[in-house]
Protein backbone atom coordinates (compact mmCIF):
# COMPACT_ATOMS: atom_id res chain seq x y z
CA UNK A 1 0.00 0.00 0.00
CA UNK A 2 1.40 3.40 -0.91
CA UNK A 3 1.47 6.38 1.41
CA UNK A 4 -1.28 7.99 -0.60
CA UNK A 5 -3.54 5.00 -0.17
CA UNK A 6 -2.88 4.81 3.57
CA UNK A 7 -3.58 8.50 4.12
CA UNK A 8 -0.04 9.24 5.34
CA UNK A 9 2.33 11.78 3.85
CA UNK A 10 4.17 10.65 0.76
CA UNK A 11 7.26 8.50 1.10
CA UNK A 12 10.34 9.74 -0.74
CA UNK A 13 12.92 6.96 -1.03
CA UNK A 14 16.47 8.02 -1.84
CA UNK A 15 18.52 5.19 -3.31
CA UNK A 16 22.08 5.79 -2.16
CA UNK A 17 23.37 7.65 0.88
CA UNK A 18 26.72 8.94 -0.33
CA UNK A 19 27.21 12.68 -0.69
CA UNK A 20 24.55 13.14 -3.40
CA UNK A 21 21.85 11.21 -1.55
CA UNK A 22 22.73 12.67 1.84
CA UNK A 23 22.75 16.23 0.48
CA UNK A 24 19.37 15.73 -1.21
CA UNK A 25 17.86 14.33 2.00
CA UNK A 26 19.42 17.14 4.05
CA UNK A 27 18.01 19.92 1.89
CA UNK A 28 14.61 18.27 1.43
CA UNK A 29 14.25 17.91 5.21
CA UNK A 30 15.14 21.57 5.65
CA UNK A 31 12.60 22.65 3.04
CA UNK A 32 9.61 20.66 4.28
CA UNK A 33 7.46 21.25 7.34
CA UNK A 34 7.51 18.45 9.91
CA UNK A 35 5.47 15.43 8.81
CA UNK A 36 5.06 16.61 5.21
CA UNK A 37 6.83 13.51 3.91
CA UNK A 38 8.69 10.45 5.05
CA UNK A 39 12.25 10.87 3.74
CA UNK A 40 14.00 7.49 3.65
CA UNK A 41 17.61 7.02 2.57
CA UNK A 42 18.50 3.44 1.63
CA UNK A 43 22.24 3.04 2.13
CA UNK A 44 24.15 -0.06 3.30
CA UNK A 45 26.97 1.88 4.99
CA UNK A 46 26.70 2.68 8.68
CA UNK A 47 26.77 6.43 8.15
CA UNK A 48 25.23 8.78 5.60
CA UNK A 49 27.39 11.12 3.54
CA UNK A 50 30.41 8.88 3.03
CA UNK A 51 29.64 6.88 -0.11
CA UNK A 52 32.47 5.42 -2.12
CA UNK A 53 34.57 8.58 -2.22
CA UNK A 54 34.53 9.58 1.44
CA UNK A 55 34.46 6.20 3.16
CA UNK A 56 38.04 5.27 2.24
CA UNK A 57 40.05 4.43 5.36
CA UNK A 58 43.36 5.07 3.59
CA UNK A 59 45.05 8.13 5.16
CA UNK A 60 46.84 8.75 1.85
CA UNK A 61 43.51 9.64 0.21
CA UNK A 62 42.74 13.33 0.58
CA UNK A 63 40.14 15.69 -0.79
CA UNK A 64 41.42 17.02 -4.09
CA UNK A 65 40.32 20.64 -3.66
CA UNK A 66 40.93 22.97 -0.70
CA UNK A 67 38.50 22.60 2.20
CA UNK A 68 37.47 26.23 1.66
CA UNK A 69 35.75 25.19 -1.57
CA UNK A 70 33.74 22.26 -0.22
CA UNK A 71 30.36 22.77 1.41
CA UNK A 72 27.02 21.13 2.07
CA UNK A 73 25.23 24.48 1.73
CA UNK A 74 25.56 26.69 -1.34
CA UNK A 75 26.64 30.24 -0.60
CA UNK A 76 28.48 29.20 2.55
CA UNK A 77 31.84 28.36 1.03
CA UNK A 78 33.62 28.12 4.38
CA UNK A 79 31.06 25.76 5.91
CA UNK A 80 33.38 22.73 5.87
CA UNK A 81 36.47 24.75 6.80
CA UNK A 82 34.58 26.31 9.72
CA UNK A 83 33.52 22.83 10.89
CA UNK A 84 37.13 21.67 10.76
CA UNK A 85 38.15 24.56 13.00
CA UNK A 86 35.23 24.11 15.40
CA UNK A 87 35.70 20.37 15.81
CA UNK A 88 39.48 20.14 15.64
CA UNK A 89 39.01 17.29 13.17
CA UNK A 90 42.50 17.70 11.69
CA UNK A 91 44.34 18.72 14.85
CA UNK A 92 46.44 15.54 14.66
CA UNK A 93 47.02 15.70 10.92
CA UNK A 94 49.83 18.15 10.25
CA UNK A 95 50.10 16.93 6.66
CA UNK A 96 46.61 18.30 5.94
CA UNK A 97 48.08 21.79 5.60
CA UNK A 98 49.64 22.48 2.21
CA UNK A 99 52.61 24.81 1.70
CA UNK A 100 50.29 27.71 0.80
CA UNK A 101 48.19 27.17 3.94
CA UNK A 102 45.22 25.52 2.19
CA UNK A 103 43.64 22.57 3.98
CA UNK A 104 43.43 19.14 2.33
CA UNK A 105 42.07 16.76 5.01
CA UNK A 106 41.86 13.02 4.62
CA UNK A 107 38.84 12.22 2.52
CA UNK A 108 36.92 10.36 5.23
CA UNK A 109 36.93 13.57 7.33
CA UNK A 110 34.62 15.18 4.78
CA UNK A 111 32.29 12.19 5.20
CA UNK A 112 32.26 12.80 8.95
CA UNK A 113 31.36 16.45 8.32
CA UNK A 114 28.35 15.50 6.18
CA UNK A 115 27.25 12.80 8.64
CA UNK A 116 27.42 15.25 11.54
CA UNK A 117 24.97 17.59 9.83
CA UNK A 118 22.49 14.83 9.05
CA UNK A 119 22.62 13.38 12.56
CA UNK A 120 20.18 15.92 14.12
CA UNK A 121 17.70 15.26 11.31
CA UNK A 122 17.99 11.52 11.87
CA UNK A 123 17.53 11.90 15.62
CA UNK A 124 14.53 14.14 15.02
CA UNK A 125 13.08 11.51 12.67
CA UNK A 126 12.94 14.00 9.81
CA UNK A 127 15.09 11.53 7.85
CA UNK A 128 15.18 7.76 8.16
CA UNK A 129 18.19 5.67 7.29
CA UNK A 130 17.42 2.13 6.13
CA UNK A 131 20.75 0.34 6.26
CA UNK A 132 20.52 -1.95 3.27
CA UNK A 133 20.88 -1.91 -0.49
CA UNK A 134 18.06 -1.95 -3.03
CA UNK A 135 18.13 -5.31 -4.80
CA UNK A 136 15.18 -4.59 -7.10
CA UNK A 137 12.18 -2.32 -7.66
CA UNK A 138 8.62 -3.26 -8.53
CA UNK A 139 5.77 -1.01 -9.63
CA UNK A 140 2.24 -1.35 -8.26
CA UNK A 141 -0.10 1.27 -9.63
CA UNK A 142 1.67 4.53 -8.96
CA UNK A 143 3.64 3.18 -5.99
CA UNK A 144 7.12 1.70 -5.98
CA UNK A 145 8.04 -1.35 -3.94
CA UNK A 146 11.72 -1.52 -3.15
CA UNK A 147 13.01 -5.04 -2.54
CA UNK A 148 15.93 -4.75 -0.15
CA UNK A 149 19.05 -6.88 -0.11
CA UNK A 150 18.33 -7.97 3.48
CA UNK A 151 14.90 -9.29 2.50
CA UNK A 152 12.94 -6.26 3.63
CA UNK A 153 10.55 -4.18 1.55
CA UNK A 154 9.85 -0.48 1.34
CA UNK A 155 6.90 1.24 -0.33
CA UNK A 156 7.52 4.67 -1.80
CA UNK A 157 5.65 7.29 -3.77
CA UNK A 158 8.73 8.96 -5.24
CA UNK A 159 12.26 7.80 -5.89
CA UNK A 160 15.52 9.69 -5.98
CA UNK A 161 18.35 7.86 -7.74
CA UNK A 162 21.53 8.96 -6.00
CA UNK A 163 23.56 5.82 -6.56
CA UNK A 164 27.31 5.69 -6.08
CA UNK A 165 29.71 5.71 -9.00
CA UNK A 166 29.76 2.33 -10.75
CA UNK A 167 33.10 0.50 -10.76
CA UNK A 168 35.47 0.83 -13.73
CA UNK A 169 34.70 -1.32 -16.72
CA UNK A 170 37.37 -3.93 -17.38
CA UNK A 171 39.04 -3.08 -20.71
CA UNK A 172 38.13 -5.69 -23.30
CA UNK A 173 41.71 -6.99 -23.83
CA UNK A 174 42.04 -7.68 -20.08
CA UNK A 175 39.01 -9.94 -20.00
CA UNK A 176 41.21 -12.79 -21.20
CA UNK A 177 43.13 -12.65 -17.87
CA UNK A 178 40.14 -12.00 -15.63
CA UNK A 179 41.09 -14.86 -13.31
CA UNK A 180 44.74 -13.86 -12.95
CA UNK A 181 45.97 -13.34 -9.39
CA UNK A 182 47.78 -10.18 -10.42
CA UNK A 183 44.74 -8.45 -11.94
CA UNK A 184 43.04 -5.91 -9.66
CA UNK A 185 39.84 -4.90 -11.45
CA UNK A 186 38.50 -2.87 -8.51
CA UNK A 187 40.91 -0.09 -7.46
CA UNK A 188 38.96 0.41 -4.22
CA UNK A 189 39.82 -3.08 -2.99
CA UNK A 190 42.44 -2.01 -0.43
CA UNK A 191 43.09 -5.60 0.62
CA UNK A 192 44.16 -6.51 -2.91
CA UNK A 193 46.27 -3.37 -3.18
CA UNK A 194 48.00 -4.13 0.11
CA UNK A 195 48.89 -7.59 -1.22
CA UNK A 196 51.10 -5.95 -3.85
CA UNK A 197 54.71 -6.94 -3.28
CA UNK A 198 57.31 -4.33 -2.37
CA UNK A 199 59.27 -4.87 -5.59
CA UNK A 200 56.40 -5.79 -7.93
CA UNK A 201 56.38 -4.23 -11.37
CA UNK A 202 52.93 -2.60 -11.49
CA UNK A 203 50.87 -1.35 -14.40
CA UNK A 204 48.19 1.16 -13.47
CA UNK A 205 45.63 1.42 -16.26
CA UNK A 206 44.44 5.02 -16.20
CA UNK A 207 46.22 8.26 -15.28
CA UNK A 208 43.51 10.28 -13.54
CA UNK A 209 42.53 10.87 -9.92
CA UNK A 210 41.93 7.23 -9.06
CA UNK A 211 45.29 6.34 -10.55
CA UNK A 212 46.96 8.96 -8.35
CA UNK A 213 45.16 7.58 -5.28
CA UNK A 214 46.30 4.04 -6.06
CA UNK A 215 49.92 5.12 -6.53
CA UNK A 216 49.80 7.03 -3.24
CA UNK A 217 48.39 3.93 -1.51
CA UNK A 218 51.10 1.69 -2.95
CA UNK A 219 53.77 4.16 -1.87
CA UNK A 220 52.37 4.41 1.67
CA UNK A 221 52.35 0.62 1.88
CA UNK A 222 56.07 0.52 1.16
CA UNK A 223 56.05 -0.36 -2.54
CA UNK A 224 59.34 0.63 -4.15
CA UNK A 225 59.23 -1.25 -7.46
CA UNK A 226 58.50 0.20 -10.88
CA UNK A 227 55.07 1.64 -11.66
CA UNK A 228 53.88 2.37 -15.17
CA UNK A 229 50.75 4.52 -15.45
CA UNK A 230 49.17 4.07 -18.86
CA UNK A 231 46.33 5.71 -20.75
CA UNK A 232 45.52 6.38 -24.40
CA UNK A 233 46.77 9.97 -24.18
CA UNK A 234 49.20 9.60 -21.30
CA UNK A 235 47.85 12.72 -19.61
CA UNK A 236 48.59 13.05 -15.92
CA UNK A 237 46.20 14.83 -13.54
CA UNK A 238 47.37 18.38 -12.91
CA UNK A 239 47.92 19.99 -9.54
CA UNK A 240 46.63 23.22 -8.04
CA UNK A 241 48.07 26.68 -8.58
CA UNK A 242 50.39 27.92 -5.84
CA UNK A 243 48.13 30.92 -5.24
CA UNK A 244 44.40 31.38 -5.67
CA UNK A 245 43.02 33.63 -8.42
CA UNK A 246 39.44 34.52 -9.25
CA UNK A 247 37.95 32.78 -12.32
CA UNK A 248 38.83 34.42 -15.64
CA UNK A 249 36.62 34.38 -18.73
CA UNK A 250 32.97 34.54 -19.78
CA UNK A 251 31.84 31.62 -21.92
CA UNK A 252 28.10 32.06 -21.43
CA UNK A 253 27.31 35.51 -22.83
CA UNK A 254 27.43 34.10 -26.35
CA UNK A 255 27.68 30.37 -25.66
CA UNK A 256 29.50 28.31 -28.25
CA UNK A 257 27.49 26.00 -30.47
CA UNK A 258 30.58 24.13 -31.60
CA UNK A 259 33.15 22.09 -29.65
CA UNK A 260 35.88 23.50 -31.89
CA UNK A 261 34.83 27.09 -31.27
CA UNK A 262 34.58 26.42 -27.54
CA UNK A 263 38.12 25.00 -27.45
CA UNK A 264 39.47 27.99 -29.38
CA UNK A 265 37.81 30.42 -26.97
CA UNK A 266 39.25 28.60 -23.96
CA UNK A 267 42.75 28.57 -25.47
CA UNK A 268 42.47 32.23 -26.45
CA UNK A 269 41.38 33.16 -22.91
CA UNK A 270 44.30 31.19 -21.45
CA UNK A 271 46.70 33.08 -23.76
CA UNK A 272 45.22 36.42 -22.67
CA UNK A 273 45.47 35.40 -19.02
CA UNK A 274 49.13 34.47 -19.53
CA UNK A 275 49.81 37.98 -20.84
CA UNK A 276 48.43 39.24 -17.53
CA UNK A 277 50.66 36.93 -15.54
CA UNK A 278 47.99 34.34 -14.76
CA UNK A 279 48.08 30.62 -15.46
CA UNK A 280 45.44 28.33 -16.93
CA UNK A 281 43.88 27.45 -13.57
CA UNK A 282 41.51 30.45 -13.21
CA UNK A 283 40.34 30.06 -16.82
CA UNK A 284 39.44 26.41 -16.31
CA UNK A 285 37.77 27.40 -13.03
CA UNK A 286 35.54 29.75 -15.01
CA UNK A 287 34.72 26.99 -17.50
CA UNK A 288 33.81 24.71 -14.61
CA UNK A 289 31.56 27.28 -12.92
CA UNK A 290 29.80 28.04 -16.19
CA UNK A 291 29.90 24.41 -17.27
CA UNK A 292 26.20 23.65 -17.12
CA UNK A 293 25.25 26.62 -19.31
CA UNK A 294 28.12 25.85 -21.71
CA UNK A 295 27.08 22.20 -21.97
CA UNK A 296 23.39 22.81 -22.49
CA UNK A 297 24.08 25.32 -25.28
CA UNK A 298 25.91 22.68 -27.33
CA UNK A 299 23.87 20.58 -29.79
CA UNK A 300 23.86 16.84 -29.11
CA UNK A 301 26.38 16.10 -31.86
CA UNK A 302 28.79 18.65 -30.38
CA UNK A 303 28.32 17.28 -26.87
CA UNK A 304 29.32 13.89 -28.23
CA UNK A 305 32.40 15.43 -29.85
CA UNK A 306 33.40 16.94 -26.51
CA UNK A 307 33.06 13.58 -24.78
CA UNK A 308 34.90 11.73 -27.54
CA UNK A 309 37.76 14.15 -28.18
CA UNK A 310 38.12 16.56 -25.26
CA UNK A 311 37.00 14.65 -22.18
CA UNK A 312 40.42 13.22 -21.33
CA UNK A 313 42.06 16.65 -21.63
CA UNK A 314 39.30 18.30 -19.60
CA UNK A 315 39.41 15.69 -16.85
CA UNK A 316 43.11 16.07 -16.08
CA UNK A 317 42.79 19.86 -15.80
CA UNK A 318 39.45 19.90 -14.04
CA UNK A 319 40.12 17.07 -11.54
CA UNK A 320 43.28 18.29 -9.82
CA UNK A 321 45.17 16.30 -7.24
CA UNK A 322 45.95 17.40 -3.70
CA UNK A 323 49.50 18.77 -3.19
CA UNK A 324 50.30 15.89 -0.83
CA UNK A 325 49.56 13.33 -3.54
CA UNK A 326 51.26 15.42 -6.23
CA UNK A 327 54.40 15.35 -4.09
CA UNK A 328 54.32 11.53 -4.01
CA UNK A 329 53.96 11.33 -7.79
CA UNK A 330 56.71 13.89 -8.39
CA UNK A 331 59.08 12.03 -6.08
CA UNK A 332 58.41 8.69 -7.74
CA UNK A 333 58.95 10.17 -11.21
CA UNK A 334 62.22 11.79 -10.04
CA UNK A 335 63.36 8.47 -8.56
CA UNK A 336 62.64 6.71 -11.81
CA UNK A 337 60.06 4.36 -10.22
CA UNK A 338 57.03 5.96 -11.91
CA UNK A 339 56.55 6.58 -15.61
CA UNK A 340 53.55 7.83 -17.59
CA UNK A 341 52.95 6.35 -21.02
CA UNK A 342 50.52 7.04 -23.84
CA UNK A 343 49.51 3.64 -25.18
CA UNK A 344 46.61 1.22 -25.41
CA UNK A 345 46.36 -2.45 -24.49
CA UNK A 346 46.00 -4.68 -27.54
CA UNK A 347 46.14 -8.09 -25.85
CA UNK A 348 46.78 -9.90 -22.58
CA UNK A 349 47.78 -13.38 -21.38
CA UNK A 350 49.04 -15.08 -18.23
CA UNK A 351 52.77 -15.81 -18.32
CA UNK A 352 54.37 -17.82 -15.48
CA UNK A 353 52.18 -16.24 -12.81
CA UNK A 354 52.52 -12.74 -14.27
CA UNK A 355 50.44 -10.85 -16.83
CA UNK A 356 51.86 -10.33 -20.29
CA UNK A 357 50.45 -7.38 -22.21
CA UNK A 358 50.71 -6.33 -25.82
CA UNK A 359 50.94 -2.54 -25.80
CA UNK A 360 50.45 -0.20 -28.75
CA UNK A 361 52.07 3.22 -28.21
CA UNK A 362 49.96 6.21 -29.25
CA UNK A 363 50.34 7.23 -32.90
CA UNK A 364 52.66 4.31 -33.60
CA UNK A 365 52.09 1.12 -35.54
CA UNK A 366 54.57 -0.95 -33.56
CA UNK A 367 53.60 -3.13 -30.62
CA UNK A 368 55.59 -4.10 -27.55
CA UNK A 369 55.12 -7.07 -25.24
CA UNK A 370 55.76 -6.48 -21.54
CA UNK A 371 55.01 -8.44 -18.38
CA UNK A 372 53.79 -7.12 -15.04
CA UNK A 373 53.33 -8.58 -11.59
CA UNK A 374 50.25 -6.45 -10.95
CA UNK A 375 47.76 -4.78 -13.27
CA UNK A 376 45.40 -2.34 -11.54
CA UNK A 377 42.43 -0.87 -13.43
CA UNK A 378 41.69 2.79 -12.58
CA UNK A 379 39.89 3.90 -15.72
CA UNK A 380 37.13 5.73 -13.86
CA UNK A 381 33.45 4.98 -13.27
CA UNK A 382 31.68 3.09 -16.05
CA UNK A 383 28.53 5.21 -16.05
CA UNK A 384 27.21 3.65 -19.24
CA UNK A 385 27.18 0.29 -17.42
CA UNK A 386 24.86 1.57 -14.69
CA UNK A 387 21.86 -0.33 -16.09
CA UNK A 388 23.87 -3.52 -15.66
CA UNK A 389 25.88 -2.91 -12.50
CA UNK A 390 23.16 -1.39 -10.29
CA UNK A 391 20.30 -3.83 -9.73
CA UNK A 392 17.78 -1.18 -8.67
CA UNK A 393 18.41 0.97 -11.72
CA UNK A 394 18.44 -2.16 -13.89
CA UNK A 395 14.93 -3.02 -12.63
CA UNK A 396 13.71 0.49 -13.44
CA UNK A 397 15.28 0.15 -16.87
CA UNK A 398 13.49 -3.13 -17.55
CA UNK A 399 10.21 -1.40 -16.73
CA UNK A 400 11.08 1.37 -19.17
CA UNK A 401 11.16 4.03 -16.44
CA UNK A 402 14.75 5.18 -16.99
CA UNK A 403 17.17 5.22 -19.90
CA UNK A 404 20.79 6.12 -20.57
CA UNK A 405 21.50 9.64 -21.76
CA UNK A 406 22.50 10.09 -25.38
CA UNK A 407 26.14 11.03 -24.72
CA UNK A 408 27.03 8.08 -22.51
CA UNK A 409 27.57 9.76 -19.15
CA UNK A 410 24.68 8.34 -17.10
CA UNK A 411 20.88 8.63 -17.01
CA UNK A 412 18.85 11.05 -19.07
CA UNK A 413 16.84 13.67 -17.16
CA UNK A 414 14.53 16.51 -18.05
CA UNK A 415 14.92 20.13 -16.98
CA UNK A 416 13.26 19.37 -13.62
CA UNK A 417 15.71 16.59 -12.81
CA UNK A 418 13.19 13.82 -13.48
CA UNK A 419 14.33 10.61 -15.11
CA UNK A 420 13.35 10.27 -18.76
CA UNK A 421 11.61 6.99 -19.56
CA UNK A 422 12.22 4.90 -22.66
CA UNK A 423 9.12 6.54 -24.15
CA UNK A 424 10.97 9.85 -24.12
CA UNK A 425 8.62 11.29 -21.52
CA UNK A 426 9.74 12.07 -17.96
CA UNK A 427 8.85 9.65 -15.19
CA UNK A 428 7.02 12.12 -12.97
CA UNK A 429 8.02 10.64 -9.63
CA UNK A 430 11.61 9.49 -10.30
CA UNK A 431 14.36 12.06 -9.82
CA UNK A 432 18.10 11.73 -10.44
CA UNK A 433 20.54 13.51 -8.13
CA UNK A 434 24.29 13.57 -8.45
CA UNK A 435 26.77 12.80 -11.25
CA UNK A 436 24.52 10.29 -13.01
CA UNK A 437 22.55 13.30 -14.33
CA UNK A 438 25.53 15.11 -15.84
CA UNK A 439 24.89 13.96 -19.41
CA UNK A 440 21.76 16.12 -19.38
CA UNK A 441 22.85 18.78 -16.90
CA UNK A 442 26.53 19.32 -17.63
CA UNK A 443 29.28 19.82 -15.04
CA UNK A 444 28.14 17.80 -12.04
CA UNK A 445 31.13 16.11 -10.43
CA UNK A 446 32.52 18.63 -7.94
CA UNK A 447 31.06 19.19 -4.49
CA UNK A 448 29.81 22.76 -5.19
CA UNK A 449 27.91 21.60 -8.28
CA UNK A 450 26.54 18.46 -6.62
CA UNK A 451 25.43 20.54 -3.62
CA UNK A 452 23.64 23.09 -5.79
CA UNK A 453 21.97 20.35 -7.80
CA UNK A 454 20.86 18.52 -4.65
CA UNK A 455 19.25 21.77 -3.49
CA UNK A 456 17.52 22.08 -6.86
CA UNK A 457 16.25 18.48 -6.77
CA UNK A 458 14.99 19.00 -3.21
CA UNK A 459 13.04 22.04 -4.42
CA UNK A 460 11.57 20.06 -7.32
CA UNK A 461 10.49 17.27 -4.95
CA UNK A 462 8.88 19.79 -2.62
CA UNK A 463 6.88 21.13 -5.56
CA UNK A 464 5.90 17.59 -6.56
CA UNK A 465 4.79 16.81 -2.99
CA UNK A 466 2.67 19.95 -2.94
CA UNK A 467 0.99 18.88 -6.14
CA UNK A 468 0.30 15.40 -4.73
CA UNK A 469 -1.14 16.88 -1.54
CA UNK A 470 -3.47 19.08 -3.59
CA UNK A 471 -4.66 16.04 -5.53
CA UNK A 472 -5.40 14.19 -2.29
CA UNK A 473 -7.36 17.15 -0.91
CA UNK A 474 -9.36 17.38 -4.12
CA UNK A 475 -10.13 13.65 -4.03
CA UNK A 476 -11.26 13.66 -0.36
Amino acid sequence: MSARESGRGSVVAIIGGGFSGAATAFHLARLLPAGAADIVVVEPREGLGYGLAYSTPDPAHRINVPASRMTLISGRDSHFADWLEQTGAIADDAQAIAANGALYPQRRVFGRYVESHLQPLLLGKMIRHVRSAVASVELSGEAYHLILADGGKLAADALVIAATHPPPALPLPLQSVIGAAGLVANPYDLERLEATGRDDHVLVVGTGLTSADVIATLDRNGHRGRITALSRHGYRSRGHAATHADPIGDFTGLPSRSATVLLRRIRSTIATAAQQGEGWHPVLDAVRRQGQIIWQALPLAEQRRVVRHLRALWDVHRFRIAPQIAAVLDRRVAEGTLAYRAASIAGAEQVDGRIGLTLRPRRQHIQTIETFDRVIVTTGPAHTDILRTNTAIAALGRMGLVRLDRVGLGLETDSQGRAVATSGRPAGSIFVSGPLARGSVGELMGIPEVTAYAERIAAEIRQWLGYQAALRRKAS
